[in-house]
């Protein structure tokens, strides 16, 4: 299983639009082969701070994600509205 924490930034005042972005990524991912979940959350204290959770079968699968139309639509959309370009890490279930 692989896991993903993706940790996205809004410029100030652009956190409703990049919400309703990231919102609209949520269906279409969770519906991808191998997609075991896909999380989403916004910083309680912080409302700029968004991150996404996403557990996947296999590297391919998550590979497969990041190449599809949803997933570009909505990096083409969010890239104005980004304070930095998202942190993204990788992990590897090993226990």
């Amino acid at each position: 299983m692989i896991k993903i924490m993706a940790r996205i930034s809004s410029q100030p005042g652009a956190e409703s639009s990049m919400k309703n972005i990231l919102q609209d990524l949520v269906g279409p991912s969770r519906n991808e082969a191998g997609c075991q979940s896909y999380e989403l959350f916004q910083d309680e204290e912080n409302p700029l701070e968004f991150v996404t959770i996403e557990h996947w079968t296999e590297q391919a699968a998550a590979d497969a994600h990041m190449a599809t139309p949803h997933v570009a639509a909505a990096i083409a959309k969010a890239a104005p509205l980004l304070a930095q370009p998202p942190v993204i890490h990788r992990y590897t279930q090993i226990a």
